[in-house]
């Protein structure tokens, strides 16, 4: 018996277009809460949600968001040191080194005690070049992790957060063919145009189409 692989691919389309306009409002909900951070909320607010990115990787986002509030109630998040950090981050995965990150995270955005964000990216034209400099400069923070902390502080238009929910339904839905075992800048940038193309052909905003899709996988729209 042969599978046909384009039915199965519009059954998919029609799922996520389906489920698109079940939880539009609330998606526009969302990204709306997250342009907020950047109008309205603190350095605190921006410096908790880079932490929190920083943690992800491999990791349970809730789980992570758990962790980045406890930092916060324990007056960790910007003052702990190695071992505190490191005995608070127990329920994330490779807690020494995502507390190395926390530590040198701050000494890129705090200085005389006061954290300093915006200031930094105000000089950059385009999100494209924010998230470079991300990038670049944020130990532990690859293209997936700073296109998670654009988007949750309001600059998410255009960019993928390519994590495994997101890759496994992009394969489902014929966007690739294989989910990648590694992501260097040229295939992560790949999959993000095809994404991009994917998401123009269905008429789904890109930072739209991510949270459907993380929807599809866990039945809440979170962060």
């Amino acid at each position: 018996m042969t599978i046909d692989r384009s039915d199965s691919k519009k059954n998919h389309n029609q799922d996520i277009k389906n489920i698109y306009l079940r939880i539009k409002d609330d998606i526009e909900q969302r990204l709306n809460d997250f342009a907020r951070v950047w109008e309205t909320g603190s350095e605190y607010d921006l410096f908790s949600e880079l932490i929190f990115c920083l943690l992800t990787p491999q990791a349970k986002a809730k789980v992570c968001w758990d962790t980045v509030i406890n930092l916060q109630i324990k007056n960790l998040l910007l003052e702990g040191v190695k071992d505190q950090l490191t005995n608070e981050l127990n329920c994330v995965r490779f807690k020494n080194n995502k507390s190395l990150n926390i530590l040198e995270a701050r000494k890129l955005f705090i200085k005389n005690g006061k954290v300093s964000i915006k200031s930094k990216f105000e000089k950059f034209n385009n999100t494209y070049d924010k998230r470079e400099w991300l990038v670049e400069n944020i130990r532990g923070m690859g293209y997936k992790e700073a296109s998670h902390f654009l988007r949750n502080i309001g600059f998410g238009e255009g960019l993928a957060i390519l994590d495994r929910h997101i890759l496994k339904n992009l394969k489902l839905l014929g966007v690739i063919e294989d989910v990648p075992n590694s992501m260097s800048k040229m295939k992560y940038l790949g999959i993000e145009n095809k994404m991009k193309k994917f998401s123009e052909r269905i008429k789904v905003p890109m930072d739209h189409l991510d949270l459907v899709l993380w929807y599809k996988e866990t039945g809440e729209i979170f962060k």
